[in-house]
């Protein structure tokens, strides 16, 4: 037995309006539309249009319409913003009317005509003709809105959470601000390139199918190769390649990716995302702290005007230069434990108390890595160094020079999360192999995020590496 519900009587009303459109002999999809203005732009040329009775076209979504009988006002939308368009009888013509009484909110449409201004002052497109571009057969979830005393009020905005995270493509057509992180996130990749660029890095691609996965505590999406009857791994990073082509003989190197990592999921973790990592020769970590801070802080005042930024409602200053904080300081100021000193069985205890669940066969670095996730990282709200790692935490980061114990290694935070990940890079092949086979002991352990054993990069590195500075932002 079917059930009808209100979205497919919709559905069946706009179908019925598509057959009569289709009778008035009007295509409803369209091949093109010659657009003379954006919205934005349309604003900013206004005045000389209207003053030189300029005939403009524009395009987007019916959004709003108001008004019935023989005349109409109605929103356009673009990815510029919206436009007011008026639509009349004794202007258009029958034809075109009677077919913009067969529209609905969500169609996209095109209209041709001259700028005025209303007597309230807003700029509008009296419209001479009317393209249908593309009929929407499923109704858009739109809020009402209304306009009182001129000003727009919206209600029953598409808020729900997890079906705007399903249908993104929902959430931008009826969200502007959704649209607007979409446009700032590009800005922060080109701008990152710029900030690279400039300092002389070289932009390569590396392997995203992978013999043997690495450089990363993370497990990975396995696949076939048909023709060479071989499994591969979705990369998990691109460090091991790229520290190859350091080897090689570039000086400095960086990716912006996708990665993959095959692990849980949360709202600031994606099995998919896009990954930048780069590697400067004759640099430690040191030098990768000072790029970080100059780059991010650049980034923001390109992208946003200013390195102070508001962030879920904290003011956070990203200037140069940021706290450093050692993990072993952290710790031992927020639960009392110093992690040089305490055993396996004094660092349980600590994540028993904490009530933090432990996978069967943690080791010492996991247990180090949870009681910081948890007691010290929330705190770490304006940008922060969090340096010296553990040694059994950074199977690819160079012993300190002074500690032992410990690697030359920082992550950076704000606002309470790591943003990325840098080392003095491990460049001497002994120590190398042996790092990967506890790695490996780990793993027999029951470590599935420990390091695999990777001898064709073992290999690459007794020809000789250089020093080398890395970091790497997700």
């Amino acid at each position: 037995m079917s059930t009808t519900t209100p979205e497919s009587q919709l559905i069946e009303q706009r179908l019925k309006k598509l057959d009569s459109i289709r009778a008035l002999g009007i295509s409803p999809y369209p091949y093109r539309f010659d657009r003379s203005h954006t919205t934005d732009a349309l604003r900013e040329a206004f005045e000389e249009l209207e003053a030189e009775k300029v005939e403009v076209s524009i395009c987007g979504r019916l959004a709003v319409t108001r008004g019935h009988g023989k005349a109409a006002f109605a929103d356009l939308r673009d990815g510029a913003g919206r436009f007011q368009i008026y639509v009349k009888l004794d202007v258009v013509g029958e034809r075109a009317f009677e077919l913009w009484r067969l529209l609905d909110i969500g169609d996209f449409i095109g209209v041709t005509g001259l700028v005025f201004r209303t007597r309230t002052g807003e700029m509008t497109v009296e419209v001479r003709k009317l393209d249908l571009l593309s009929k929407a057969i499923r109704p858009l979830p739109v809020p009402k809105e209304e306009v009182r005393d001129g000003e727009r009020i919206v209600h029953d905005a598409f808020g729900d959470v997890e079906l705007r995270y399903r249908r993104r493509y929902l959430d931008l057509a009826l969200n502007s601000d959704v649209q607007d992180v979409f446009r700032k996130r590009t800005a922060i990749v080109s701008a990152i390139r710029r900030f690279l660029d400039e300092r002389g890095f070289l932009e390569v691609e590396t392997p995203a199918l992978q013999p043997i996965y690495g450089g990363a505590a993370a497990r990975p999406f396995v696949t076939h190769h048909n023709a060479l009857d071989v499994p591969l791994f979705l990369r998990i990073s691109d460090e091991l390649y790229l520290k190859r082509l350091i080897v090689g003989g570039f000086d400095r190197v960086y990716e912006i990716c996708k990665d993959f990592r095959n692990e849980g999921i949360d709202r600031t973790h994606n099995p998919e995302f896009t990954l930048l990592e780069l590697y400067q020769a004759y640099a430690d970590y040191g030098d990768m702290m000072v790029i970080t801070e100059e780059m991010v802080s650049s980034v923001a005042k390109e992208v946003t005007g200013s390195a102070t930024i508001s962030y879920q409602g904290q003011m956070v200053d990203l200037n140069p230069p940021w706290r450093r904080l050692s993990m072993q300081e952290g710790i031992a100021k927020a639960v009392d434990v110093d992690i040089s000193s305490a055993t396996d069985a004094d660092l349980r205890a600590v994540c028993d108390r904490m009530e933090i669940d432990l996978e069967p066969g943690s080791a010492r670095g996991k247990m180090i890595e949870e009681i910081f996730d948890a007691a010290v990282a929330p705190s770490l709200v304006q940008p922060t160094f969090v340096t010296d790692y553990p040694l059994d935490m950074s199977p690819l980061a160079k012993r300190h020079r002074e500690t032992d114990g410990l690697t030359e290694r920082f992550e950076p935070f704000v606002c309470g999360g790591e943003i990325g990940n840098a080392f003095s890079e491990l460049n001497d092949p002994v120590d190398q192999r042996q790092r990967f086979e506890q790695q490996a002991a780990l793993r027999e352990g029951g470590d599935t995020e420990a390091h695999v054993m990777d001898e064709d990069y073992v290999r690459a590195m007794e020809y000789g590496m250089p020093p080398t500075g890395g970091l790497g932002i997700g």
